[in-house]
């Protein structure tokens, strides 16, 4: 009788577990840590990569609470987030070198200031130089109904020489468009 009770007990137990990440993926998500990641996209005859370290919720406060309003972020965690394109490309009219680059945005309420910066390796906005910006951009922030536990950075091809970079956590998106040259 105890083996069919205990055995009973493990079964609702699992199940009770299974139906909670089912309905909440993002509580499966038990790493403590912000983790790396790379994105990899084709635009034209482009070849796009971005690596970094995507940070989670857990219950902070994100926006203006971990990361401020009205100062640099590195869109990311630890290391400054890298942005890869094998051919030129163009942002807001801007032109953009084929190389690699840093990633920074400075997050506001309304308004967010998206900033491509020639420092691709350097340790969160430590070491951040406006003079070394090759674009800012100015975004509004689209409001999502659909939580995202951890940053997440994406790389959608719109046509042959058209693309979108975006950044969602938390309940906000961030998009960027850009041509290839």
């Amino acid at each position: 009788m105890r083996f069919l009770l205990f055995s009973l007990a493990i079964f609702s137990i699992t199940f009770c577990i299974a139906q909670h990440e089912q309905h909440h993926p993002a509580a499966s998500d038990t790493a403590k840590k912000s983790i790396p990641k790379e994105v990899h996209a084709q635009v034209g005859n482009a070849h796009l990569s971005i690596h970094y370290t995507s940070p989670a919720v857990r219950g902070r406060v994100i926006w203006g609470g971990l990361v401020p309003y009205e100062h640099v972020w590195v869109t990311g965690a630890h290391m400054a987030t890298a942005w890869e394109t094998d051919h030129n490309l163009a942002i807001n009219g801007k032109p953009v070198p084929a190389g690699k680059y840093a990633i920074f945005t400075i997050p506001d309420k309304e308004k967010w200031t998206v900033i491509i910066n020639k420092k691709w390796k350097q340790h969160l906005a430590d070491e951040y130089d406006a003079k070394e910006d090759v674009v800012r951009i100015e975004v509004i922030p689209q409001s999502l109904q659909a939580h995202q536990e951890r940053l997440s950075y994406s790389i959608t091809k719109n046509s042959d020489q058209e693309g979108t970079l975006s950044i969602v956590w938390e309940k906000l998106k961030i998009t960027v468009p850009f041509q290839v040259k």
